[in-house]
């Protein structure tokens, strides 16, 4: 088979990298990210540890889970920590990760302590898709199978990194479940108890949200920001409240869209493709006006 000349493309490309890395000045050593396949991988031992029963080693044996749990945890927080000392040493140019050596022990220690508050919360998740979904036969296979677990699984974890400033490990971690569910929940969030999307695929809940408790989202429901500011310079002003509040017991139904820092108030339900930029009061019920299209008359 006859070679194809590539020798020009990768030049070509190596100019482009390196004019892309002199932009952000990252020239002389770009720093190393974390790694997507190896959290990937954390993920799935966390979730292990989380539920051994369900998502660890399908061979475990009743009298052996708390070994199981305790080598598959250490696994995923040895790597836990040499993601930590990635994303420290990129936010630091310059300065190798083997100098972040002591802060990526302690937030790691940090993150671990807070995972039987993670396990209790997607207790009270699972409690909800099975209350509210008549389709469920059983806690154990919403688990195993529902695709707005395997997303809360990722935004729980993903979650309380965010909160320790690792917002880098953070977004990978829920653009896993994104990429695996097709639910876009971005881990800065606020998420409370008792939470259930249902079905799941095209759901996008922004960085500012903040849902309640007992509140169940449907299909296709976007929790967005109505306008994108900028400043003076003419660049996006970023970090501020821009994403919907939903208080306890809302109920979303599908292919609604809510924009902006407004407020649903409790027991409100949005019904299905409805657009809502404004504010809703407590036990408002939402829908679409009703047509007031005319039939066209046919023609003689």
């Amino acid at each position: 088979m006859e070679e194809i000349a590539i020798e020009h493309i990768v030049q070509q490309l190596a100019s482009i990298r390196e004019s892309a890395l002199q932009q952000r000045q990252r020239l002389a050593q770009p720093p190393k990210l974390p790694a997507r396949k190896a959290l990937g991988k954390l993920v799935d031992w966390l979730a292990a540890s989380l539920f051994p029963n369900r998502l660890g080693d399908p061979d475990i044996q009743a009298h052996a889970i708390n070994f199981y749990v305790g080598t598959t945890l250490d696994k995923a927080l040895r790597e836990l920590q040499q993601q930590i000392r990635l994303e420290l040493a990129f936010k630091a140019p310059g300065t190798p990760a083997s100098q972040f050596n002591s802060q990526a022990h302690i937030l790691t220690h940090t993150f671990a302590e807070q995972l039987p508050h993670i396990r209790l919360q997607l207790d009270t998740d699972l409690e909800a898709a099975y209350q509210g979904d008549p389709a469920a036969d059983s806690v154990d296979e919403i688990l195993v199978s529902y695709p707005g677990i395997l997303a809360l699984i990722h935004y729980r974890i993903a979650h309380v990194l965010h909160g320790l400033g690792l917002t880098i490990i953070a977004r990978l971690i829920t653009e896993i479940a994104h990429s695996h569910t097709g639910i876009d929940i971005h881990p800065g969030a606020n998420i409370g108890d008792y939470f259930f999307i249902d079905h799941g695929t095209g759901v996008v809940i922004g960085e500012t949200a903040i849902i309640g408790n007992h509140v169940r989202l449907y299909q296709a429901v976007t929790l967005g920001a109505k306008n994108f500011p900028k400043d003076a310079n003419g660049h996006l002003v970023k970090k501020f409240e821009r994403h919907p509040i939903l208080e306890d017991y809302v109920v979303v139904y599908a292919g609604a869209t809510i924009l902006g820092r407004i407020t649903i108030g409790k027991h409100s339900i949005i019904g299905g493709n409805v657009w809502v930029t404004r504010s809703v009061p407590a036990n408002s019920h939402v829908t679409q006006a009703h047509s007031d299209a005319k039939p066209i008359p046919v023609a003689a």
